[in-house]
């Protein structure tokens, strides 16, 4: 099986016409609060933001990377993640937008899919009087493509799975913070 860089393609390949091959995706974060602010930096949680495919398979396969843009406030605001899992884990102590923007190996390709996702660090609602200490903010999305170009549709087509057994996500499971995938 060729790899997508064996692909010899002019700057226009022919794309596959009436072709619609749909990605669904799952991104989000999950906070995990210390009990207390730190001294040190006033930071009360732990969190990682992701992108991860829905169902058991590597993106990596179609996906060249991930741009996770941050809060100025960060170190390096703009963090790439060039292979799974595309996720980025920090510390903080506020609530703030995350634009995530997903590049596709095939120039010729859309250019990017972006996500805007509120970094979510505190329960609120019903689930806020449980004072749990892990929360999961996530979301299910679509990545349509259209028409794929011929070298597109073959990385699309040509996934591989990433391990056996059940592959959950909170989107599932109705916030079931017991669950051992978490």
């Amino acid at each position: 099986m060729k790899s997508w860089k064996q692909f010899k393609m002019g700057p226009f390949p022919p794309p596959f016409q009436g072709v619609c091959i749909v990605k669904p995706i799952v991104y989000g974060n999950i906070a995990r609060y210390f009990g207390k602010k730190r001294e040190e930096d006033g930071h009360t949680h732990q969190w990682t933001v992701y992108v991860k495919p829905y169902h058991n398979e590597d993106m990596s396969a179609y996906v060249k990377k991930v741009h996770f843009k941050l809060h100025e406030s960060y170190a390096d605001p703009n963090r790439i993640i060039m292979k799974p899992p595309y996720e980025v884990t920090e510390t903080g102590w506020g609530e703030f937008e995350i634009v995530i923007k997903i590049y596709f190996h095939d120039p010729n390709e859309r250019p990017t899919v972006t996500l805007y996702h509120i970094l979510k660090l505190f329960q609120s609602g019903p689930d806020a009087i449980q004072a749990r200490k892990t929360l999961i903010s996530e979301f299910y999305e679509e990545i349509v493509f259209q028409d794929p170009t011929n070298l597109m549709h073959h990385m699309l087509t040509s996934t591989s799975q990433l391990s056996h057994g059940t592959w959950k996500h909170d989107t599932d499971c109705k916030h079931n913070f017991n669950s051992k995938n978490y």
